[in-house]
């Protein structure tokens, strides 16, 4: 089994190779002067099984067109069978027509994806679970929730926790966790004007004195988190603390979240986090790589993946 990985998070691709005990493969990805991506292998990689770990967040652009290049050279270079380890799919949220004449980036992608070389992928928290099928080689979409389970049962008592949706179409989602932890749920009603806007309408539950745990597998502006937390305070919620996965936090997000109702944000290293949410004392950051290193593992010895979630 080799590991190789892209520039888009590399502290996370070298904590799987720890946990794996498997040094990341040694090459060279790196840009002409003109912007163009060129990447070298300098190992042997014919007749290996090689996962390339690469999330194509922020530089979205670059950080895709590294993957498939990297994917593009194990192609050539013989590599046995090639999994796109993606941490964190960027496109997942252009998943459907929005309305005329709009693209389904998610598609296109995931067909990039797959002509480039890959044989399977290998994610994290997709943002909809039928941007599996986009895909026509075998998918694999791992879930955060076992890791803020843990986080949750160590830093509050599970006893007076409610978990919440921060909207209907994360139902399914908070009401996993919520079966986890033992918990009840509440939902938040919110109607959205425009992107990255949303306006907090009814809260259904009855929240009153109980530790809110909000949940959701993407904060990017925060405005939805921190509308919400706002509302679930004025209903009486004794705390609100959120748990999501992957940490966009763009747009003035870390700024918007100090300034909440919140009372911690907690989000995994799916995505590097900026200089501004490390200093943060509200937000912190738990680490997938056990959880994706256990999948690797797993796939690179034909064993179930599913148990993972048992």
């Amino acid at each position: 089994m080799k590991l190789l990985s892209g520039n888009a998070n590399r502290a996370l691709a070298e904590a799987i190779a720890d946990y794996l005990d498997t040094p990341l493969t040694v090459a060279d990805v790196r840009r002409f002067k003109d912007g163009e991506i060129f990447v070298e292998i300098k190992e042997n990689v014919r007749g290996e099984d090689v996962f390339v770990v690469q999330s194509t967040s922020a530089p979205a652009n670059d950080n895709l067109m590294e993957l498939l290049i990297c994917l593009d050279a194990l192609v050539r270079a013989s590599a046995k069978r090639i999994t796109a380890v993606i941490p964190y799919f960027g496109y997942a949220r252009q998943d459907r027509k929005t309305g005329g004449r709009t693209p389904i980036s998610a598609k296109l992608v995931s067909n990039l994806i797959t002509t480039a070389g890959a044989d399977r992928v290998l994610s994290l928290e997709l943002h909809a679970g039928q941007i599996q099928g986009f895909f026509d080689i075998p998918t694999d979409n791992l879930f955060s929730t076992k890791v803020m389970e843990e986080h949750i049962r160590k830093t509050w008592d599970v006893d007076g926790v409610m978990v919440v949706s921060p909207d209907v179409g994360g139902v399914v989602r908070a009401r996993a966790l919520a079966n986890r932890l033992g918990a009840d749920l509440a939902i938040v009603d919110k109607r959205r004007e425009r992107a990255n806007e949303s306006e907090v309408m009814n809260i259904i539950g009855d929240v009153k004195g109980r530790r809110c745990i909000l949940f959701d597998d993407i904060v990017d502006s925060a405005g939805t988190l921190c509308n919400a937390a706002a509302a679930l305070k004025e209903q009486g919620a004794k705390s609100v603390a959120a748990y999501c996965c992957h940490g966009v936090l763009s747009n003035g997000a870390v700024e918007r979240v100090e300034k909440s109702a919140l009372d911690m944000l907690v989000v995994t290293d799916s995505i590097p986090a900026s200089a501004a949410a490390m200093k943060s004392k509200r937000i912190q950051i738990v680490s997938v790589a056990p959880l994706i290193g256990e999948a690797i593992r797993r796939i690179a010895n034909e064993e179930s993946v599913s148990k993972l979630f048992d």
